[in-house]
């Protein structure tokens, strides 16, 4: 029996999955951390931090599952997106990361969009620029700290500063490449164009590799530091959401993955390097080699539903405060509900948007405001759904959620409803690192490739269907919903000024 372990570096967490050639999970660890928070708006982290948490979890799930470390036959990569990892000529670490959640660079976007334009940004790396992208975070260090990027050798991604320490090499998956901005989406690798217009050096990239790849092996230090077996190959992986998709057996187009947790994330995979013109999506390559997917994130998904509980009845379970929901008719009794608690991201990148009840009257109960608030989640999600068929083509055909929101069996109802689709669950609850140990069992050739994988170790476990009736009137209330952002945009503005 050979082993596959995949490895994600989250913002507050590296985790490390042991999965067999059955797919089985045998052991799981995570080890946490913090990131700091320098200056408002800010948000950085000391990479060293992911390779302790690495050293430990791998350590951890050794012991746990007291398998001979020789049986270990591959290492798949995943984590945070986005970050900016800088390393001088020796491999040092210059600055802490700066993070996907950091949010100072709005002129330094204001600067990429004046440079290229924004449509021909769009046309050439997929997206927008926003601040959480990394190459508005190469611009702000260049103009702020411009000794330390003379210094700068290496651009890293944080999952790729992990795979740095395990194998003494750059490299990078295409997947997590494409979230950079740096891009050239149809080609699947690092565009001249962009490159040029932002003034930053192909030699500082790392060599671009499909996810399966095997992209080095493991050096004689990290062995000693990990338990594994000196020689052991490391597969590219890829960015969280891509294997995280993986993870669920989201890999071919019509099945689409939604993500229900603090955030929401729909994810559909596409055949081809479909782009949404204005830039509303991310459109990035997928993990699954010669396929692309585009993404929508809503920020305050299941967070609305916890702000919700905390604000008006903090000491009831989400099960006693959701019962009630139940019995309420679809649509509130015309009460909407704006998910914006934090901003948002799609199809509205507003930073300034709130949230909002609308159409509050004295016949509104506290069942009512918390079914408003599952339906309202639910609209807002649709957004990405409708932008994802319009730019993709994509015929959505099954809808696979995961997450802690995925547990209420209304809110499933209710959003097979209102996207009038399938909803399934699967067996997989690990996401991401179950996703990256897959890659790394396909480049370890136990699966000839990802659909394989994912089709034998990966079931459906329950389905919610739609109900024809009820889909219609949500139908209804969805263009009453759409209304409110247009409407309300200049009062949020006034508000937050």
């Amino acid at each position: 029996m050979r082993y596959f372990i995949g490895i994600d570096s989250s913002t507050t967490a590296t985790k490390a999955l042991l999965i067999d050639e059955q797919g089985t999970v045998v052991a799981v660890a995570a080890t946490e951390y913090d990131f700091s928070t320098p200056q408002p708006l800010w948000s950085e982290q000391e990479p060293d931090l992911w390779w302790h948490g690495t050293v430990h979890s791998i350590r951890q799930v050794l012991a746990q599952s007291a398998i001979d470390p020789q049986a270990v036959a591959g290492i798949g990569l995943t984590g945070q997106m986005h970050g900016l990892v800088l390393l001088d000529a020796g491999g040092n670490v210059l600055r802490p990361a700066i993070l996907w959640n950091d949010q100072r660079t709005g002129a330094e976007c204001d600067e990429i969009r004046r440079r290229l334009g924004k449509e021909r940004l769009v046309a050439i790396s997929g997206n927008d620029a926003l601040t959480g992208f990394t190459a508005p975070k190469i611009l702000w260090v260049q103009k702020h700290e411009p000794e330390i990027w003379q210094r700068t050798r290496h651009l890293l991604l944080p999952k790729d500063y992990v795979r740095f320490k395990l194998t003494g090499g750059h490299a990078c998956d295409v997947a997590d490449g494409a979230g950079m901005l740096l891009f050239d989406l149809k080609a699947r690798t690092w565009s001249a164009e962009l490159l040029a217009a932002l003034e930053i050096p192909e030699s500082l990239l790392p060599e671009t590799y499909e996810g399966p790849a095997v992209t080095g092996q493991l050096s004689a230090a990290a062995a000693q530091a990990t338990g594994l077996p000196a020689g052991l190959p490391v597969m590219a992986g890829g960015g969280d959401q891509a294997a995280g998709a993986i993870g669920v057996g989201a890999v071919r187009s019509g099945i689409v993955s939604l993500a229900l947790g603090t955030s929401g994330v729909v994810f559909a995979t596409t055949d081809g390097p479909f782009v949404e013109p204005e830039g509303r999506l991310h459109a990035f390559c997928h993990s699954v080699p010669g396929r692309w997917h585009l993404m929508g994130v809503m920020l305050s998904a299941a967070g609305s539903l916890r702000w919700h509980r905390n604000t008006f009845a903090p000491a009831s379970s989400y099960d006693e405060l959701l019962a009630p929901a139940a019995a309420i008719p679809a649509g509130s009794e015309g009460l909407l509900y704006l998910p914006y608690l934090t901003g948002e991201r799609t199809p509205y990148p507003d930073p300034l948007a709130r949230g909002a009840f609308v159409g509050l009257t004295v016949r509104h109960t506290l069942p009512h405001l918390s079914r408003a608030v599952l339906e309202g989640v639910a609209f807002g999600l649709r957004d990405s759904f409708e932008l994802i068929k319009n730019a993709g083509k994509v015929v959505v055909e099954q809808v696979r959620v995961s997450g802690g929101g995925a547990k209420s069996p209304l809110w499933r109802q209710i959003l097979a409803d209102i996207f009038a689709a399938e909803l399934v669950t699967v067996n997989t609850t690990e996401g991401a690192a179950f996703g990256a140990a897959l890659l790394a069992g396909v480049g370890a050739g136990a699966w000839p490739d990802v659909d394989s994988a994912c089709q034998q170790t990966i079931q459906v476990t329950g389905s919610t269907l739609p109900n024809a009736q009820t889909a219609e009137r949500y139908a209804r209330a969805y263009t009453h919903y759409r209304a409110l952002y247009p409407a309300l945009k200049p009062t949020f503005d006034a508000v937050a000024s």
